[in-house]
């Protein structure tokens, strides 16, 4: 399986497409938070937290993450390779995992530069330092784990399809509806008690509540199990080829 995961990484950083997604994810956050006027600028706003950050890119990762994760395993299928692979001693969960994991480490090398984002932001405080710890620590976990379950997702539509553009429309969609979608039903006001409920299920309340710094065990384990319902999912379709 490491093998496979180094594999996986080596791809990612020997082509262009791993490169264009970190340099399109950091342009467009520091377009926004520094050159763009408004209130998103942080320069602009006179502010010295991250917030401009933490609500751009859970938008972009809705199609950079699909962009990363929609030929693991529909370049497989379509090229022939997945039958090679199946033959090596790894289990079906671990070849999931290792594409997975390979998703997931070029999420993580995108965030990493942004530190110097908040490395930026702690010096312009006034006086010095006037950040909001808690409130930044959590968001860059909330925005790992949103990662986390995008990339799963990106999975499991890249296992579905042979298409590459099939599983980056599918998983995009998805991953839109999972973020956003319950938290836009339940403001409709239309199922009364059952509202809030609704809006629970969706990604947004959960990220939403990790970044006001309250690392809460609720909000960890939604989104654990929301990557592991994905990666389970692709792993049963790998499966059904022994049905």
């Amino acid at each position: 399986m490491l093998a496979l995961l180094k594999k996986e990484i080596r791809t990612f950083l020997s082509s262009l497409i791993g490169y264009i997604v970190i340099a399109v994810f950091l342009l467009l956050v520091s377009l926004f938070m520094w050159v763009f006027p408004g209130d998103w600028n942080t320069l602009d706003a006179e502010l010295a937290d991250l917030d401009t950050l933490f609500y751009i890119a859970p938008w972009v990762f809705m199609f950079l993450v699909p962009a990363i994760t929609m030929r693991s395993l529909s370049e497989e299928k379509r090229t022939g390779t997945i039958e090679l692979l199946l033959t090596k001693p790894l289990s079906d969960l671990q070849i999931v995992l290792a594409k997975y994991l390979g998703g997931l480490t070029l999420v993580l090398i995108s965030l990493l530069p942004t530190l110097i984002y908040f490395g930026t932001v702690y010096m312009i405080g006034n006086p010095v330092g006037n950040v909001d710890n808690g409130g930044t620590w959590g968001s860059y976990i909330g925005l790992l784990l949103l990662g986390s379950a995008f990339v799963s997702i990106g999975i499991f539509t890249s296992s579905v399809t042979p298409n590459q553009i099939v599983s980056f429309l599918v998983s995009a969609i998805l991953c839109f509806f999972l973020f956003i979608g319950f938290e836009s039903l339940g403001s409709f006001d239309l199922f009364g008690p059952a509202d809030e409920l609704i809006i629970s299920l969706g990604m947004y309340d959960h990220y939403k509540s990790l970044s006001r710094g309250l690392i809460d065990s609720r909000d960890v384990m939604y989104f654990v199990g929301l990557t592991a319902l994905f990666l389970v999912a692709s792993r049963t379709v790998l499966q059904s080829r022994k049905w």
